[in-house]
């Protein structure tokens, strides 16, 4: 069984874009590979945190993948940082990666914007960190983003060169893992940008923890345009609220667009927002009830993490421990 790994900062309530274009794509995976889904709060503070939220947002982000359908029986979940493996590699793949690949990472440029000497040095190199955390597991396959493929071919780049220099064949090929169509979903304000949690404006988001009331109310305040529905998805053209809106549906309601514009257009947006409003809260409604009963027993939250971080560290640490024979900390069995 292919063995698939995944991580995800706690940087906040996952809003409904991050739902719908990654985290509800997890769900299937477990019956059909070893999964390992990992909370990387290691990650999280390549940008200082204030202690306290660091933790509530890491056990609210456990919370919520629990909410969204992982399966404790079938996957692994647990925190990236309960797992002392991955800081391990990590510090080897820094001493095997070479600063022209990083140099070449668009995202720090874009993280670290034009103040880059007051950049902390764990964002510089957190992508070596990242190809610890899939290789630390021998993991062969990763769901990743458009934003991720980068770091994929790094953390490649990194395992192909710990291979050739210490003459063994001991890290693997990994693969991205193709999850299908997965829903971009838009801001709700500006039908041109990505739904953010770092949008000022929390207008232009569905969290996953939003009631029934602020969904409707959100969706009441959607940015549209005067005209009606269109009849199909040639009218999309210089529309993208109204594809946003109308995508959103489709993918809650797990149907297409083509559909969705068979059965509402030409009808105006007053009504439509009602329906896709009702649809939203039908879905969502009992994932934010989940989310609410795990953290309201932290304790009970706390040692399911544990054991997964034990289920981890089982994995990882005979693979860390041959790493640091091969590169000379440890004699040879």
């Amino acid at each position: 069984m292919q063995r698939v790994f995944s991580g995800i900062q706690p940087s906040g309530v996952p809003t409904l874009g991050n739902y719908l274009g990654a985290i509800r794509n997890w769900v299937p995976m477990q019956d059909e590979h070893e999964c390992l889904f990992c909370v990387v709060d290691m990650h999280a503070i390549t940008v200082f945190q204030e202690p306290q939220q660091l933790l509530a947002q890491t056990r609210e982000m456990a919370a919520t993948l629990l909410a969204c359908g992982l399966d404790l029986a079938k996957c692994t979940l647990f925190v990236q940082s309960h797992v002392p493996a991955h800081a391990e590699l990590a510090w080897i793949f820094n001493c095997v990666a070479r600063l022209g690949w990083l140099n070449r990472m668009t995202q720090f440029k874009d993280k670290a914007g034009k103040d880059r000497e007051a950049a902390s040095s764990g964002l510089y190199v957190y992508p070596n960190l990242m190809a610890a955390d899939i290789l630390v597991y021998k993991a062969t396959s990763v769901p990743v983003g458009d934003d991720q493929k980068q770091h994929l071919e790094l953390a490649n780049d990194i395992a192909q060169k710990f291979n050739h220099d210490y003459g063994v064949e001991f890290f693997p090929r990994i693969e991205p893992h193709i999850l299908g169509v997965a829903a971009r979903v838009m801001s709700l304000r500006d039908g041109s940008k990505k739904m953010s949690k770092s949008d000022p404006s929390d207008q232009s988001r569905i969290n996953l923890n939003d009631d029934s009331d602020a969904i409707r109310n959100k969706i009441k305040r959607a940015k549209t345009d005067p005209e009606p529905l269109p009849d199909n998805v040639l009218g999309f053209e210089g529309r993208p609220e109204v594809r946003n809106l109308v995508g959103i549906l489709a993918a809650v309601t797990g149907t297409t667009p083509d559909a969705v514009l068979r059965e509402h257009g030409g009808k105006g947006f007053g009504a439509f927002k009602d329906i896709l409003a009702d649809a939203l809260i039908a879905h969502l409604g009992p994932i934010r009830s989940e989310m609410l009963r795990y953290l309201s027993d932290l304790p009970s939250l706390d040692a399911e993490l544990r054991k997964g971080a034990e289920k981890a560290e089982a994995i990882a640490r005979p693979i860390v421990t041959e790493a640091k024979r091969i590169v000379g900390f440890l004699p040879r069995a």
